[in-house]
């Protein structure tokens, strides 16, 4: 099985049972295909037996502390702030992979950090005490939260605590893969854009534009046969006159190979 047929299977799974670590893991193993997944969870094991206490501050106490994990915000776009292996590599992360070890280390040793999508902020939440995994685990009150959200987006932006509600494990995937979307359509990498949108349009719920965005991608690279597949999968869930558009398209696409 490759590493996106096991992503692919993981996601497609129950979501209460989807193991995060292993499937951002495997979001590494695009870019490095020599990576070892089974070595970095058990690399993650060895961090939670390093946990003295089965507490919230003993988990940020190693990570943040101990270890210094911390946010990198001169190179905040680097794809490698999103791989978990690099992370730990390099110390530096972004909040939503600084958050992903935070919850899996936790995991481990039976304390439970929730994911929270903050609007251009993860954080995490655990016995309802918000912290920042970007800024070493620090603890947020409510305010505090909508100070860093306006800070991030104005300070008109309407606030409500909803935002500030649990990330379900799939939503926490496809906004690590909109992360490395960024950062790779800043570098130019096409190829990487490719392997990401994959990814991203095999996790359930994802919106249809995703679909169009990955055959554009396809199409850019000359791979017509599958940008015209993506299409036709879209073409089955649509109708009328859309319906027939994407399939002319699809047509027109796969004539080029002729």
């Amino acid at each position: 099985m490759t590493v996106t047929e096991r992503f692919v299977a993981l996601v497609e799974g129950p979501e209460d049972t989807l193991p995060l670590d292993e499937a951002a893991l495997l979001l590494a193993a695009h870019a490095e295909p020599k990576l070892d997944v089974a070595a970095q969870l058990a690399r993650l094991d060895g961090l939670a037996e390093r946990v003295t206490r089965p507490t919230a501050p003993a988990v940020t106490g190693l990570l943040f502390g101990e270890i210094g994990l911390r946010g990198n915000s001169e190179e905040y776009g680097d794809p490698r702030n999103s791989f978990l292996d690099q992370v730990l590599d390099r110390g530096l992360g972004i909040p939503i992979s600084l958050a992903v070890v935070t919850m899996e280390v936790g995991r481990r040793v039976g304390v439970v950090f929730d994911g929270v999508g903050m609007p251009g902020h993860f954080l995490v939440r655990s016995e309802g005490v918000l912290m920042d995994p970007f800024r070493g685990g620090r603890v947020l009150d409510i305010a505090e939260a909508e100070a860093l959200f306006r800070a991030l987006h104005g300070p008109e932006a309407p606030f409500s605590p909803s935002l500030l509600a649990a990330t379900g494990r799939r939503a926490i995937l496809a906004r690590m893969l909109a992360n490395l979307r960024g950062s790779y359509a800043e570098r130019g990498d096409a190829a990487a854009l490719v392997w990401v949108a994959r990814l991203l349009v095999a996790i359930p719920g994802t919106p249809r534009a995703a679909k169009v965005d990955l055959a554009r991608l396809l199409v850019n690279l000359g791979n017509f046969t599958e940008a015209g597949d993506v299409l036709e999968q879209l073409a089955a869930t649509a109708g009328g006159e859309e319906q027939q558009r994407l399939r002319s398209r699809a047509a027109a696409l796969r004539a080029r190979l002729n």
